[in-house]
């Protein structure tokens, strides 16, 4: 039996504070050898160490497939979200909906690729746009349960007060694209108080 050295690479995990207040870019840890890669997808004890909420336990986790073009949220419901892109790449789009926060109205957008995330506090909407050839998979971490009706805002993605600009140009009338509740969405801000 032969032993080979294989060179293993060690990528640390770096959060970045973004224009919304909470709201974090992550690029997760990751160690890749000659069989692959290991993303680490949540450590608690790095999320402290990096100035990061302790956000377990995790009580609902979701994941969405979705087509090229497909536009979902905003939606910012009273729960923290750790989202990240499982395959494929989306556009992700997180407006502060919050009225008491200092970052209110912000508009912060970002490339989603394997090994990225973002860490998306109570009240801030979440949404994005596949921009990948096939479905691209979206992983939701929940701190709570979503049931109907919960606290929470949702704004019409395509909202001129907004001004996102889509990658892929979204047809209005195209449900295949953006569903029914999120083109009722309001679009604008919910007022401060």
């Amino acid at each position: 039996m032969t032993t080979a050295l294989t060179t293993v690479s060690v990528t640390p995990m770096i959060a970045e504070k973004t224009a919304i207040d909470g709201l974090w870019l992550i690029q997760m840890k990751e160690v890749k050898d000659g069989r692959g890669i290991i993303r680490e997808f949540y450590r608690e004890s790095a999320f402290v160490e990096a100035g990061l909420p302790s956000l377990g336990p995790w009580l609902q986790m979701n994941v969405t497939e979705s087509s090229r073009g497909v536009v979902r949220g905003l939606h910012g419901e009273d729960m923290h979200k750790l989202v990240a892109i499982i395959e494929g790449e989306a556009f992700g789009t997180y407006v502060d909906a919050r009225p008491a926060s200092p970052t209110y109205g912000a508009v912060v957008t970002a490339q989603l690729t394997k090994g990225k995330q973002v860490l998306v506090p109570k009240g801030v909407c979440n949404g994005f746009q596949s921009v990948s050839d096939q479905p691209s998979q979206y992983l939701y971490c929940f701190d709570a349960e979503w049931v109907p009706g919960m606290a929470g805002t949702s704004l019409h993605p395509l909202s001129d007060q907004l001004g996102i600009a889509w990658p892929i140009p979204v047809d209005r009338t195209d449900t295949d694209l953006i569903s029914e509740k999120d083109l009722s969405a309001p679009e604008r801000l919910p007022r401060r108080g």
